[in-house]
This record gives structure tokens, sequence and C-alpha cells, in this order.
């Protein structure tokens, strides 16, 4: 890893392997609400992920929500302002399972697309149990695709469709491969599906390709998992107690690994819009669905 000379009042940035940033302080007890937000937002941006890992843990859900607000405004859900991803008691839907979480882009089903996810970790899974957030880069990951299969990815739409069972559902419609809401640069729009073998798996999606023969889409599916899951830009956080990530989820994919059935993982989750906002383009269903 290598250190960043970054304007940071008590703290230092390291650079996260194979992407993001890693940020401690250089005391111990220091507020994370002390570090500039403006500074914290272009890095996110520029980096993808940020990581602040040492700081003062937040009192609860309203504190965690109360700082989420200063990066922008947050988008808002059936429930408010913060998801609580816990294990359920009869959980109907993977989301709140101990299940693996395939990769996939939040606001898919909403009416608009937040830029950042804001995590909290309040309790971690110990050594072993897994629970690790899972991230592709997928700007980094379409930059060293070859010009043949950009341009074949690039012809490919996904209609998804999930019953609405716990906080999201409904329909979307997105290509494969769309223009970052930024800088325009190829991103992947992406919801990667569970393994076919997997009759545990809750909730299942359904999803349709056009763009290419029906014959063709076994072979796509095991391309796209082994570009996304490729080691040079796919990352698997594993968690400890009081850690921050900011993820920019224009730019990557995210999901879960499996974990130990009643392990202690609670991790706290914010939504935060866009500058402006950006609008979903997935569907026609969007204005009436709730999704994650």
């Amino acid at each position: 890893m290598t250190n960043l000379a970054l304007d940071l009042p008590g703290a230092t940035a390291t650079a996260l392997d194979p992407v993001g940033l890693l940020i401690e302080p250089t005391g111990s007890g220091q507020d994370p609400r002390r570090l500039p937000v403006g500074l914290l937002r272009e890095l996110a941006r520029t980096h993808h992920l940020l990581l602040l890992r040492g700081f003062a843990s937040f009192a609860g859900p309203e504190e965690l929500a109360a700082w989420s607000e200063t990066w922008g405004e947050i988008m808002m859900w059936p429930f408010g302002a913060v998801l609580e991803l816990i294990e359920a008691e009869a959980p109907a839907d993977h989301i709140f399972d101990h299940s693996y979480v395939p990769l996939h882009w939040d606001g898919m089903y909403r009416p608009y697309i937040p830029e950042f996810q804001v995590f909290h970790c309040v309790s971690a899974p110990g050594g072993g149990q897994g629970g690790a957030t899972t991230f592709c880069d997928s700007a980094r990951m379409l930059a060293h695709t070859s010009s043949a299969s950009l341009e074949r990815w690039s012809r490919v739409e996904v209609t998804y469709r999930i019953p609405n069972l716990s906080h999201y559902g409904g329909q979307a419609v997105s290509p494969l491969v769309v223009p970052h809401p930024r800088t325009g640069e190829p991103t992947m729009r992406y919801n990667e599906p569970p393994r076919a073998d997997d009759d545990t798996f809750r909730n299942r999606p359904e999803q349709a390709f056009a763009g290419l023969p029906d014959k063709e889409v076994p072979a796509l599916l095991t391309e796209l998992h082994a570009a996304t899951h490729d080691p040079r830009w796919y990352y698997e956080h594993t968690w400890q107690e009081g850690d921050l990530v900011i993820a920019d989820n224009y730019t990557l994919l995210h999901g879960r690994t499996a974990f130990t059935h009643r392990a202690p993982r609670h991790i706290r989750r914010v939504h935060v819009l866009g500058e402006p906002p950006f609008r979903n383009p997935a569907g026609p269903d969007v204005e009436r669905n709730e999704s994650r």
C-alpha cells in the first residue's frame, strides 16, 4: 500500500489494493466528522471507495444519517434513511438472509440512482465467518476489456424482475454498459444471477437478455463472472467494528459473501443522491416501485 499526501487534518491516507483509499486517524478517539466532507466527496469520486477505520464510532443511526446528509441529499425509503442490514429471523429475501448477495448496483428499481452508499459496521463477524462486502470497479474493468468484448457487451440489454417481498422489487431494464453520469466513461450496470444450482437462495430474480442469441447467454454469463471477479478490480472488504465505507455506486458493483448463520454481522447503510440527482433510466415502471 502507498501512503498519499492529502490535506486531511489529523488523518493519513493509504491506497488500498485493488481499489480505494484507507483513511486512518493519527490519534485515538478522533471524530470522523472533523474530516472535510468536500474533500472526502472528491476522493470518493476519484478513488471510488473510502474506508475510514479507527475513528470514533457513531452512537446510533441518527448520527450516521446526520453525517451522511452532509455529503448530499439522502435518498429516503419507506423505512427512513438508514437500512439495518442484519440477518432476519425468517427472511423472505436474500438481503436479510445469511447467504451471498450477487453483484448489483443500488437503486435499480427506484426513480433515482444514488451516487454514494455510506456503510457503518455496528458489529462484525468473527474471523472465518464470512460476510465480506464485495466490490467490482466496473470502469477500470471496462478500460481493460478488449474492444471486441466491449462492443459486444454494449449491444446487450438486460431486463430484471423480482417480487417485492421486502423494500424493493419490480422491473428494471438496462444496457450492460452505460456512460458514467458525471464523467461519461463506460461503466457496467449488472445484477449477476444467483448460482443456478443454489435452491436455498431466497427471492431469486428473473433475467432476460436481449441483443444476442439465447444460445450465447450461458457463455456471456461465464465471461461476465470472470471479468467482474478479476482480482485486478474485485475487492472483498472484511469488516471491523466501527468501519465506515463510502462507495461510489455509479462506478462500483457490490455484493456480499455468505456468512455463518447467526454471526454478529450488523451493517447500517445510507444512500446519498448525486448533485443533481441522477434519474434512473432503467424503465417505465421505475416510478411505481420500491427498490434496493
